[in-house]
């Protein structure tokens, strides 16, 4: 029992030092969530000693004082006024400058959300003032003499890890917009294991996943999101595992830990965040025609205009319109496999037949063209020319980590795959 006692305060002490969790919120939605330097995972320390240090107004150094530091986010329906008080800038000079002069034009209007940092002297007067303008320009307001100038700087921009972890509730996008996952990285989320997972059908309540992803920071506010670096995602009760590895220069993909490709030959959705309205069947009666018919496809429900992804890479061997499907694309696949995309409202630009597309790509827009009610993508999948069920017929995987790269490979993700194994702990463990 002591053993058990003492290996859950160590696990507690590293996601002390590894994450930051939020109180489970009101949708049934776990938050936990931290940013880190992109570097290796260091071991935590053995022994942690807190201590309380009474920090004075002002520090002294060798008997000069020193200046001070305070930061803000601008809130809605701030002035000036009010923004330099929470900074703790009694300067009237200054305040008087920064409202009229011409030049903090771009300090008037940052947005909601943007940060401040106003370098102070211990009575209050301005030195410098700091923030990123609505263009992501580095913007500096210094204090010269009398009067103040204003310098524009290059951004010093920092890549580094930002953690989420959820439960499902609703939806996917519901989960991840509680959260705090960008929608971005979200996307991403869907698209890694979109071969493997339904997520029009097959979510349930309960399900949960934890991201590591890239957030490029400039000056410390985060202006992007890149790719995912690793990705656990449960559901029904089974584990699905991805980790990000570069297998050329060029290129790079998802795996499982063992080397697995995570990708399949061709996505199961070529529609994002939408819904089923017509399955594949033999009998179905058509709201158009007003007949029974067979439908050989899956119609996905989603408003005009909503990207449409090419399932596979392939060569493009129709563009245009075909009767009841309107406006639709073909695609021909390595060996006997072609896709269909029905009802488009428009095509990709440049769009013409021989180009190559690759898995993912957008290749058209969801209408409501030929034979339909409303808005919706009608697509196949097609083996020899015959339509088959794109929701249940088996996917081919795309190849695994090449033998001569595995040794690289392992040693790339061990601390991806303990980063997902410190944030899975988040469920169990929570902080006190």
């Amino acid at each position: 029992m002591l053993t058990q006692n003492l290996q859950t305060q160590e696990r507690k002490l590293k996601l002390r030092w590894f994450v930051a969790l939020s109180s489970l919120p009101l949708l049934g939605v776990l938050t936990a969530f931290g940013v880190m330097p992109q570097t290796s995972l260091t071991s935590v320390a053995e022994k942690t000693v807190v201590q309380a240090v009474e920090l004075p107004h002002a520090m002294t150094i060798n008997g000069n004082t020193t200046t001070l530091w305070h930061s803000e986010q601008v809130q809605r329906g701030d002035t000036v006024v009010e923004i330099l008080r929470r900074l703790e800038v009694t300067d009237a000079a200054a305040s008087a400058w920064l409202r009229n002069n011409t030049e903090a034009e771009s300090f008037r209007r940052l947005s909601v959300g943007k940060t401040v940092q106003a370098e102070t002297d211990v009575d209050g007067n301005l030195l410098s003032l700091r923030y990123l303008d609505n263009d992501r320009k580095q913007t500096v307001i210094g204090k010269a003499g009398e009067n103040f100038t204003v310098s524009i700087l290059p951004p010093v921009l920092e890549q580094r890890l930002s953690m989420r972890t959820g439960v499902i509730d609703t939806t996917l996008f519901d989960a991840t917009d509680a959260a705090g996952l960008p929608d971005a990285a979200a996307s991403q989320l869907a698209e890694i294991f979109g071969a493997h997972i339904d997520f029009h059908r097959d979510l349930q309540k309960g399900d949960r996943f934890a991201v590591t992803y890239e957030t490029t920071y400039s000056n410390g506010e985060p202006v992007g999101v890149g790719r995912i670096q690793a990705a656990e995602f449960t559901n029904q009760g089974r584990v699905y595992r991805a980790v990000y590895f570069q297998t050329s220069e060029a290129r790079g993909d998802y795996y499982t830990p063992e080397g697995k490709s995570l990708q399949k030959s061709f996505l199961r959705s070529p529609v994002e965040f939408s819904r089923i309205s017509s399955g594949f069947s033999n009998a179905r009666f058509h709201p158009v025609l007003q007949k029974w018919r067979a439908h050989k496809g899956v119609d996905y429900a989603a408003p005009i205009g909503t990207k449409v992804k090419v399932t596979g890479d392939g060569v493009v061997s129709f563009v245009g319109t075909q009767n009841g499907y309107g406006k639709v694309i073909i695609v021909d696949h390595p060996g006997q496999y072609s896709t269909v995309y029905g009802h488009l409202s428009r095509y990709a630009d440049n769009l013409r037949k021989g180009q190559r597309v690759a898995q993912g790509d957008v290749i058209g827009y969801v209408g409501m063209t030929g034979w339909t009610t409303g808005s919706h993508l009608h697509y196949e999948f097609r083996i020899n020319g015959q339509q088959r069920d794109p929701q249940r017929v088996a996917l081919p995987d795309a190849k695994p980590i090449p033998a001569s790269q595995m040794a690289a490979f392992q040693a790339s993700i061990r601390n991806q795959l303990e980063r997902l194994g410190l944030l899975s702990e988040t469920r169990l463990a929570r902080l006190d």
